[in-house]
Formats: C-alpha cells, sequence, structure tokens
C-alpha cells in the first residue's frame, strides 16, 4: 500500500456507522482533569530543584555547570530514550495502567533524591524520575485525542498541559517556603537513611503525594481508540514499527517542525523555570520566599491563562479555516517571548523585571497546548503515540538540555561570574526564540499539505 493511500485512509478513519461514539463531556473532562493532575505533579517533581541549587551546591560539591546538567542532561537524556518505546506501547497497551506506573516510579524517586550523597547518586534519582515522567505525555495525547472532538482538541490539550505552569508555579511557591523554612532547622533524622540536611526534606513533600495520584489515575476510564488507520478492506490496520516509521517519514517536514517550534519554545520556558530563582537570589538578594510567590504567582496566573488563550485561539482560527493554526500561535509567542522575557533579566530594577515576566510568561504559555494538538491532527490512532513521542524527545533534549544547561555554561565557562546569570538567561532565550520563529515560517506550507491529505474526502 502507497504512502498517499495509507494517509488517505487515516483521514476517513472508520465509517461514520462504525466510528466509535465519544464518550460524555463528563467523563471526557474528567479525563482531562486527572491527566492535568498527573503532568502537574511531573512538573512540580521536576521543578522543585531549581530552589535548592545554593544548598546543594554546598553539600554536594558541585557547580554551576553540574547543576545544569542536573536539572536538564541528565533528567533529558533518560526521558527521551525511554519516551520513544513508551510512545509505541502508548499505541498499543492501556495508556492508563502506564501512566499509573509511571506516577508511583517518579515519585519514589523524588522521594529518593532526599538520600543522595553524591553528584551520581542525585543524578541517578534523577534519570528514575525522568523514566516515571516519560510515560505520561505520549499516552495523555493519545487518550484525550479519543474523548474530545477534535474542534476543542487544543483546548482540551491546553487544559493538559496546563500542569506545566500549575506544576511549576506550585514548586516555586511551595519550595520557596519550604526552603526558607526548613533553611532554620536543624538535621534531621530518618530511619534507615540517618540524618539528613533540612533542604532535603522537600524531596519527600513534593515526592509523597504522588502515591495517592496513583490510585486517582486508575479511576479514568480508557476511551475507545478512534481515527484508526484501514487497510483495503476497511479493517484498521496493526502497524509495526517499520509502518509506523513509514507513517512518520510520509509528514517529516511537520513532526520536525513542530518538534523544533516546540523545543524552542520549552527552552525559554526552562531557562526561567531552572535560572529564576537563582536570578533573584544572586542579583536582587531577594528571600526564597519572596522568589516562590513572584515567581510562582507569575507562573500560577499568566500561565495558566496564555495556555488557555492560545488553546481558545488555536480553536477559533481552526473553525474558521485556518488550519495551520497551532504554528501561527506559536509564531506569537516566540515573538512575544523574545520583545520580553529576552530584556527581562537584564534589566537593573527588580521590579521592572517583575513587570516584563507578566507578558512573558502569558506568551511562553501560548502555543504548548495548541502545538500538540496540531501533530495528533495529522496522524492516524496507531502512530499517534510515537509521533508526540518524537516531538517530546525534541522538546527535552532542546528545550531541558539548552534551556537548562546553558545559561550555567555561560556562567561557568564564558562569563567566569555567577552573577551575569542574567546575561546568559537573556542570552539562551533570545537566540531560542529567533530560532523558533525561522522554523515555524519554513513549517508552515509543509504543515498545511499535510493537513490537507489527511483530512481529504
Amino acid at each position: 500500500m502507497s504512502v498517499d493511500e495509507l494517509r488517505a485512509q487515516a483521514g476517513a478513519g472508520l465509517p461514520p456507522g462504525l466510528q466509535p461514539t465519544l464518550p460524555s463531556r463528563a467523563v471526557a473532562w474528567y479525563l482531562v482533569g486527572v491527566l492535568m493532575l498527573c503532568y502537574t505533579l511531573a512538573y512540580a517533581d521536576r521543578q522543585i530543584l531549581a530552589f535548592l541549587v545554593a544548598p546543594m551546591k554546598h553539600d554536594l560539591h558541585i557547580s554551576d555547570s553540574q547543576v545544569g546538567v542536573l536539572q536538564g542532561f541528565t533528567f533529558a537524556l533518560v526521558y527521551t530514550v525511554v519516551g520513544l518505546p513508551m510512545g509505541v506501547l502508548a499505541d498499543r497497551f492501556s495508556r492508563r495502567n502506564i501512566i499509573a506506573l509511571g506516577v508511583l516510579l517518579w515519585s519514589v524517586m523524588t522521594s529518593l533524591s532526599s538520600i543522595a550523597r553524591s553528584f551520581a547518586s542525585l543524578a541517578a534519582a534523577r534519570m528514575g524520575v525522568g523514566i516515571g515522567e516519560a510515560t505520561v505525555s505520549p499516552c495523555a495525547f493519545s487518550m484525550i485525542s479519543d474523548a474530545v472532538p477534535k474542534e476543542r482538541l487544543s483546548t482540551a490539550l491546553s487544559i493538559y498541559t496546563m500542569g506545566i505552569q500549575l506544576g511549576s508555579g506550585l514548586a516555586l511557591v511551595i519550595g520557596g517556603v519550604v526552603s526558607q523554612a526548613v533553611s532554620q532547622w536543624h538535621a534531621i533524622h530518618l530511619p534507615l537513611a540517618g540524618d539528613i540536611a533540612p533542604w532535603r526534606v522537600t524531596f519527600l513533600i513534593v515526592g509523597t503525594p504522588g502515591l495517592l495520584v496513583t490510585l486517582v489515575v486508575l479511576s479514568v476510564r480508557e476511551p475507545t481508540r478512534r481515527t484508526l488507520l484501514l487497510d483495503a478492506a476497511g479493517r484498521p490496520v496493526t502497524l509495526g514499527l517499520a509502518g509506523a516509521w513509514q507513517q512518520i517519514r510520509a509528514r517529516w517536514r511537520s513532526v520536525l517542525g513542530l518538534g523544533l517550534m516546540m523545543g524552542f519554545q520549552a527552552t525559554c520556558n526552562y531557562t526561567l523555570l531552572a535560572w529564576g530563582p537563582s536570578f533573584f537570589e544572586r542579583v536582587h538578594h531577594w528571600p526564597k520566599d519572596r522568589i516562590g510567590l513572584v515567581l510562582g504567582g507569575t507562573s500560577l496566573g499568566c500561565g495558566c491563562l496564555g495556555l488557555l488563550a492560545g488553546g481558545w485561539l488555536a480553536d477559533r482560527w481552526q473553525r474558521r479555516g485556518t488550519i495551520d493554526a497551532s504554528l501561527r500561535v506559536g509564531l506569537l509567542n516566540l515573538a512575544g517571548v523574545l520583545l520580553t522575557l529576552a530584556p527581562a533579566t537584564l534589566v537593573s530594577s527588580a521590579g521592572l523585571t517583575v513587570a516584563l515576566l507578566v507578558p512573558a510568561v502569558f506568551c511562553v504559555g501560548l502555543p504548548i497546548g495548541c502545538g500538540y494538538a496540531a501533530l495528533q491532527l495529522i496522524f492516524p490512532n496507531q502512530v499517534r503515540g510515537l509521533a508526540s513521542a518524537l516531538v517530546i524527545l525534541a522538546v527535552a533534549l532542546i528545550g531541558l538540555s539548552v534551556g537548562a544547561g546553558l545559561p550555567g555554561w555561560l556562567n561557568d565557562h564564558w562569563f567566569h561570574d555567577e552573577l551575569r546569570v542574567g546575561t546568559s538567561m537573556a542570552l539562551t532565550v533570545a537566540g531560542a526564540a529567533v530560532l523558533g520563529m525561522l522554523t515555524v515560517l519554513l513549517t508552515l506550507a509543509p504543515y498545511r499539505a499535510d493537513y490537507r491529505a489527511v483530512h481529504a474526502r
């Protein structure tokens, strides 16, 4: 069967009379809500490290570059390597059960980070967190695409990906308050682990709720798979890896463009999340609780509004016939970030920095949900998990490695001054925003062609 035939049949799916019905609105939005809760927890576990930089450097005797590796490359390496097979599993097995196991694993590994005694042992624990978190998004994107109509998909995925802003915001608020509070404590004795420094308790506080969330995930009903790829006789096709890769190759320019767009967007986001607390602490000498409240409140408020606005705008444009709506929202995001977030850490006034962060964090959130929705709309069900994993790979490799790693490297090896962290952040954000805008402009035409080929009747 030719690639063109496969693409046409992927868009047609099952005949209308045989197409599985969507779950009720209540069931669908409950699913979205639970998955958002999982994503929130994942980002809280991931982000908490940013508030522990100073005591972690002191106790483990590590540099800014190594902190960047812990927040970025170490996590991203495992997250991406495991993400691809998780995408394949999501296309074949119970997505709900895969997520439940993942939540349990990363929560345990976050708690075990509290007893790490060296850079290597903490890196190993962060790798375990990465393995667990790699299960979530490929499964979640596929499940949500089966639970809501495509006219609402950008909004639904924007609500799911609000977990990024909610988790990051809560980690910043809770991390700031807890870090400031436990800094006054004496060493704490734990059974088996012995005496541990107070800052390590933060890992236990953030990791423990995952045990309860695992049970909540098991209450979700697995949605029936829809928009399946059919053979010549109208039967759903079981694709092997070769067949799935053929589907991805047929749309490689769209996949590459969306992956790079989301990767450069994530670079801007992770730069702020990973180094924002250190910037305010080093440059403006703010206490941790104030940093957490300001950055966390901005993320919770402006970031979530940006996500909802981006999903609403993409769905609105999509209904009006703008089939590349999600990419256009991404272009708005990157231009806005270049004009607001890049200069935010260069100005001398902390008040002006915060004023610029309000629109900056709003812009950062705009394309996250609709960018992943754009990917779902050009693939059949049997390939969505793997295609999502490929884009997540780009997000992790580019966003986490560069966003979390490059500022620390610039501090140590270019400026040789940790007080230049603001300049390092600005250079990272500006470079990512410009490259992202160029990527979007080059991807618009191939994406429109892929969308029309898939949805032709």
